[in-house]
């Protein structure tokens, strides 16, 4: 008997278009494995990584012995000396500006064309990005850890509890975690490798020195005075400094909490959705 179109089974018809699989296991299988893939490149690019850990370890020895020599920050119910208000600062600064990475490799990705493919597989489509930025906040912690040495050869010790300084370091960290989301919609937005680059740091830069990291904001202008009393840099940087030194952060510390959950979930939210609606137009 002749098989016409009409009578060929539906399982030897060619889909139309993949369905992603269903369910919480096969979603974190590809969150996992979106992670994986970001993190199997650190070890082929060493030089990347080397890089990344010798930013901070250069902020550290310049800011500790160029301007700790110049500002004085001590006295009663304030710190011991000006490493213990500093660092903090940094590591904070330090995180945030490796959030940038995100941006970049997102770029990279869709220039290659890398993104497209990805795209068409039959997958969490959220898992591309949601694997880009946990990788990035892997390396975040490997760079801090770091970082965290190198500021106990300077000097800098925990003068709260083991608990408080955990907290401080937690805090910090997830704050660069919701940076990364707004780098991830840069570089889905941007697209060019090099402007990715100029785009997630110009922003960043008054964000960052406009804020409590190397001086009190009252000794700013009072145009700069204002924007740091409400920049969330500002409360990042007051909690975990406050929670490494000992000293209760008060509400600073559910400010910097509050903005982080909402920088996440805000930016989050807008890379997903322009991720997922280009793949369906």
């Amino acid at each position: 008997m002749d098989q016409t179109p009409a009578t060929v089974t539906r399982a030897t018809a060619k889909p139309d278009k993949w369905e992603a699989p269903q369910g919480l296991t096969w979603i974190i299988r590809d969150i996992w494995t979106e992670t994986y893939r970001h993190l199997r490149i650190i070890p082929r690019t060493p030089d990347l990584m080397l890089l990344t850990v010798l930013q901070p370890i250069m902020f550290i020895v310049l800011f500790v012995y160029v301007f700790g020599s110049s500002i004085d920050i001590t006295g009663p119910d304030m710190f011991t000396s000006y490493k213990q208000y500093l660092l903090p600062g940094i590591f904070v600064q330090t995180v945030v500006f490796g959030s940038s990475i995100t941006g970049v490799g997102i770029a990279e990705d869709m220039k290659k064309g890398l993104i497209e493919r990805l795209r068409s597989l039959p997958m969490f489509q959220p898992a591309v990005l949601i694997g880009r930025t946990l990788s990035d906040l892997i390396r975040n912690v490997v760079t801090f850890i770091v970082m965290l040495a190198m500021a106990f050869l300077v000097g800098f010790r925990f003068n709260g509890s083991l608990l408080e300084a955990l907290g401080a370091s937690v805090l910090l960290l997830a704050f660069s975690y919701s940076f990364s989301w707004i780098q991830a919609l840069i570089g889905l937005t941007v697209k060019s490798v090099e402007t990715v680059q100029s785009a997630g740091f110009i922003w960043m830069f008054p964000m960052t020195f406009v804020s409590s990291t190397y001086v009190l904001t009252d000794n700013l202008p009072l145009p700069l005075k204002w924007f740091a009393s409400v920049n969330p840099f500002t409360f990042a940087v007051d909690a975990s400094r406050a929670l490494y030194n000992g000293h209760a952060p008060g509400v600073g510390l559910w400010q910097a909490l509050g903005w982080t959950a909402a920088l996440t979930l805000i930016f989050g939210f807008l890379a997903i959705h322009k991720f997922t609606r280009a793949n369906r137009a």
